[in-house]
Order: structure tokens, then C-alpha cells, then sequence
């Protein structure tokens, strides 16, 4: 007696589309968050840097005179100097100092984990308004850096209205949110095979020679990434400069993000200039 073939259940096109094409599922978040919160800002200020608008009474004209005026303006060249040695001089220092603190975080020590989220924390909280704000107060004229310099007879320097100053106040924030770099760092140090210690160890090899002949060949990849995103970030800064300078008497220290994004109204106030909207949603722009 023969058994009766099992019946087979015929799919229609759209679940066999569907069954070839899960993976494109699990992409929609991406992809709307892609859209939503990439693409459309990109696109609209990329509109909006060819108009001149006033959000109150709407685009009152189209054309490239934005992009003429930054081009042919005197201060545009002082900005973009600014900005790079802004890049220059917190870029290197960040990576140094979160490269020789994961060193020391990488060995076994007491309390270590704690050691981990205090430094980490200055990245989480580095960027938010309310920080650049008490680093204004810090550093303003009359603010504890200067109350404590007094203590000591040391007349203080008028930090923000000094470019010079302002740019070392601005520099030394940036440079305090290491933690970032510091946690791809000390991932990094611990994919290092131990083995290759052991054997420089027995070698003679000093502690300085392992980690210039070792750990650096052995994080290069590490390394440059965080120097990519780093020279990234420090060219779209805008919060902490713009915020921490903004109630200087002289004349604040700009950075390109602020200088296309603002215009000075006063020596102590700044202004935000309506032609420019959302321009350092877009870095191309910044």
C-alpha cells in the first residue's frame, strides 16, 4: 500500500519576496532614521544656504549671495586659521592623553572599573550646554579660576576676552572629553596577545620599548580611526566655543561652525543670522 505524497503548499509571489528579502526588514529603522535625521537636514541646508530667510516672514530671496559673501569676506580666512589650530592643538593632545591613561587603565589595579567611569564621564557630559556654561563661569572674569589665582596674588587674565586665552579655555574643554578615545583605546590594549610582552620581557626589553615596538604597531588601526573622528568633530565644534565666548566683552574667538552660523551684533553679544539656518547640520557647510 503505498503512502500518499505529502501535499505542498504553494506561496504566492509576495511571501516568496518576503522570504528572500528579510534582511531588508530589519533595515527600516536604520533607513528612516537615515532619512529622517540625515538626509532631509543635509538637504534642506543645502536649500536654505542659497536663500535668505527670515523665519517670520519666510525667503525673501534666492541665489549664491550667501556663498559670495563668506568667500569675499576678510574674516573668513582668520576664521578657518583659527579653526585649524584649534584642530591642531586639541586633536594631539586628546589622543595622547587618552592613549597614556588607557596604558594605566590596562593593568590590574585597585578600583580600576571605577577609575573607567570617572574619566568616561567628562565625554558624556563635555558636549551638553550646561557644561560649556559652567566652564564660562569658571573662567569669566570674575569666576573661581581667577578667585583662586587671587588667593595667591596672582592678578588673572581676562580668559574670554583674549583670544589667545579664549582659545586655550576652549581647547582645554576639548581636550577633557578624552573618554571616548580612551574607551576604543583600552578595547584596543586588550586584543594585544599578552605573549608578545612575554617574549620582549625575556628579550630585555624595557617597558618603554614594549609599548613603542608593540602597543603602537599593534593599535595602529585604533589609533587612526580615533584621529579621523577626532579632526572630524573639532572642525563641526560649535556648542562649546560659541556659548563659553559669547559674553565676552572683546570680541569672541570664532571658529567656522560659529563665523557661518553667526554674525557679531555687538563686542558682547552674538547674534544668530536667520540666512544661515541649521548650516552645521550639514559638516560640508561647516
Amino acid at each position: 500500500m503505498s503512502s500518499a505524497a505529502p501535499k505542498t503548499t504553494q506561496r504566492t509571489p509576495f511571501k516568496r519576496w518576503c522570504d528572500e528579502n528579510t534582511g531588508l526588514f530589519f533595515l527600516i529603522p536604520w533607513i528612516l532614521g537615515f532619512l529622517i535625521f540625515k538626509a532631509y537636514p543635509f538637504a534642506s541646508s543645502l536649500f536654505y544656504s542659497f536663500t535668505d530667510l527670515n523665519f517670520f516672514k519666510g525667503i525673501s530671496q534666492y541665489g549664491i549671495m550667501n556663498y559670495v559673501e563668506i568667500f569675499t569676506s576678510r574674516k573668513t580666512l582668520s576664521v578657518l586659521l583659527t579653526t585649524v589650530k584649534y584642530a591642531f592643538i586639541t586633536v594631539p593632545l586628546k589622543l595622547v592623553f587618552a592613549l597614556f591613561i588607557a596604558y594605566i587603565l590596562n593593568f590590574k589595579i585597585k578600583f580600576v572599573n571605577l577609575f573607567r567611569t570617572v574619566y568616561y564621564i567628562p565625554s558624556i557630559l563635555g558636549g551638553s550646554v550646561a557644561i560649556a556654561v559652567l566652564w564660562r563661569a569658571l573662567f569669566k572674569d570674575t569666576g573661581v579660576v581667577n578667585t583662586i589665582l587671587g588667593f595667591f596674588g596672582i592678578a588673572g587674565p581676562d580668559w574670554l576676552a583674549d583670544k589667545t586665552w579664549a582659545l586655550f579655555v576652549i581647547c582645554l574643554l576639548r581636550v577633557w572629553q578624552f573618554g571616548s578615545a580612551m574607551v576604543l583605546f583600552l578595547a584596543a590594549l586588550k586584543g594585544v596577545p599578552a605573549d608578545l610582552y612575554e617574549a620582549a620581557t625575556i628579550d630585555g626589553a624595557s617597558k618603554t620599548k614594549q609599548f613603542f615596538s608593540i602597543t603602537v604597531p599593534m593599535i595602529t588601526p585604533v589609533i587612526f580611526y580615533n584621529l579621523v573622528t577626532q579632526i572630524a568633530q573639532a572642525f563641526q565644534e560649535f556648542n562649546g566655543p560659541y556659548i563659553i565666548t559669547q559674553a565676552a566683552r572683546a570680541m569672541p574667538l570664532r571658529l567656522s561652525p560659529c563665523w557661518f552660523t553667526t554674525t557679531p551684533s555687538s563686542p558682547t553679544r552674538w547674534a544668530w543670522r536667520v540666512r544661515w539656518p541649521g548650516s552645521c547640520s550639514s559638516p560640508l557647510l561647516c
